[in-house]
């Protein structure tokens, strides 16, 4: 089987009268074929016809906006909110990546997600939120591996436990934890942007 990641990717045209080019395949095609075309793993990138520059970004953020349109839903506001705020903001740069490495992670768990979700059915929130924890954790030690002024983790908080032995953290501490850290991490970003 050949690796799809390997080849070199198909190069989709774009013309002015937003007409999109195949290349490999020498016919016109639409958002909705570029979009089985990300589902299928077939890697492209979208070039500008007259300068060649290369509008893959736009054209991919084009299809996430028809999607979204067509009631699919998949980004919640608040997400969409919160990463609207990290526009210009002194952690901006470290937002792709952790968006990456969470997306990364999600996909190589998605078939055991899968699975744990079927087993449970019903105890999906459960999985998802343990899920986001790890991506939570995984966010905080990338952070302090570029910030060596950020707070180092603290000890393990006691957990409450829901009587079945099963252990629960508490999500509204952990979030309003996460939040203090993060506005300690901005103060002393801009306090070191001031020494410079």
């Amino acid at each position: 089987m050949e690796d799809k990641g390997k080849a070199d990717p198909v190069v989709i045209k774009k013309y002015a009268n937003r007409r999109l080019y195949n290349t490999q395949t020498s016919t016109y095609v639409t958002l909705d074929h570029l979009c089985e075309m990300v589902k299928e793993g077939t890697e492209f990138e979208v070039r500008d016809a007259r300068t060649g520059e290369d509008i893959t970004r736009s054209v991919l953020t084009q299809i996430i906006f028809e999607e979204e349109a067509k009631g699919q839903s998949l980004l919640p506001i608040k997400f969409l909110r919160q990463l609207i705020r990290f526009y210009g903001d002194s952690l901006q740069g470290f937002v792709p990546g952790y968006l990456d490495m969470s997306m990364d992670s999600f996909t190589k768990n998605q078939e055991a997600m899968r699975n744990r979700i079927a087993e449970a059915f019903g105890g999906g929130s459960q999985v998802i939120e343990n899920m986001t924890r790890q991506n939570l954790a995984m966010f905080e030690r990338a952070m302090q591996m570029f910030s060596p002024f950020a707070p180092k983790p603290r000890a393990e908080e006691p957990k409450t436990s829901n009587g079945s032995g099963e252990v629960k953290a508490k999500p509204a501490e952990d979030i309003s934890e996460l939040k203090n850290e993060i506005e300690e991490m901005r103060r002393q970003l801009a306090e070191l942007s001031q020494r410079k």
